[in-house]
């Protein structure tokens, strides 16, 4: 378990992933030797929060107490989202698109247009279910949090229709691997693979808190009010 008074640059080297996190943050490299805290500290940042994230991020058991929970500043948890989800619509998603568009316009016809076809359905999948989120499950919490009454909703809703968005991923991967042909742009599609990797096990760092944090978070919030 990461700690305030850990150095952030061991916390980054011990799961280089969390790299990702940073810029959601808006913490640059550069930090020296400083700690945790100290990073957290002259970002504005509540270190309580990120140290909450990057031990979800890097430990799929870790599941947070209510105790926990309680004790830690959520001011950044929505932003922290859009955040995310900013960084999957406007750069990782165009990024691969843009690879699989050139790999498509060397494909047969029939190739190119179930890719072009699958990852059309998938990016409006993925946009689709972050919109619902940002205008609906977001403003509930924020009114929550703010002891606002609100009828009509609960998170059980959110939970009962959440779906993991990178599952379909992998149907992708199987097409790339399997049903291409294969000397169709072979260096291109390894590179693009591991793209998809990428996204794929961030966009399951990314369930994985909704799960293990927003949605607790929130049912103490609504038993509070109740």
């Amino acid at each position: 378990m990461f700690t305030p008074k850990m150095k952030l640059a061991d916390v980054i080297l011990s799961n280089p992933s969390l790299t990702l996190i940073l810029q959601r943050f808006h913490i640059e490299l550069g930090f020296g030797e400083k700690t945790v805290a100290e990073v957290c500290l002259a970002n504005g940042i509540a270190d309580s929060f990120f140290l909450l994230i990057c031990n979800v991020y890097t430990n799929n058991a870790y599941l947070p107490s209510m105790e926990e929970l309680k004790n830690t500043d959520m001011t950044l948890l929505v932003p922290y989202l859009v955040a995310s989800h900013g960084y999957y619509l406007d750069e990782r998603i165009p990024h691969i698109e843009k690879h699989l568009d050139r790999i498509a316009e060397a494909c047969p016809k029939s190739h190119k247009d179930i890719l072009q076809r699958f990852f059309r359905d998938y990016k409006g999948e993925v946009e689709n279910h972050f919109q619902y989120e940002e205008k609906t499950v977001f403003p509930y919490i924020e009114s929550l949090r703010k002891g606002e009454p609100c009828s009509g909703y609960s998170i059980n809703q959110f939970e009962e229709n959440h779906s993991n968005i990178e599952d379909k991923l992998n149907d992708l991967t199987n097409i790339i691997i399997k049903y291409l042909p294969g000397n169709i742009m072979p260096k291109e599609r390894v590179s693009v693979l591991f793209d998809i990797f990428q996204l794929s096990g961030d966009l399951n760092k990314h369930s994985l808190i909704e799960e293990k944090i927003l949605i607790p978070y929130v049912e103490t919030m609504e038993r509070s009010q109740r």
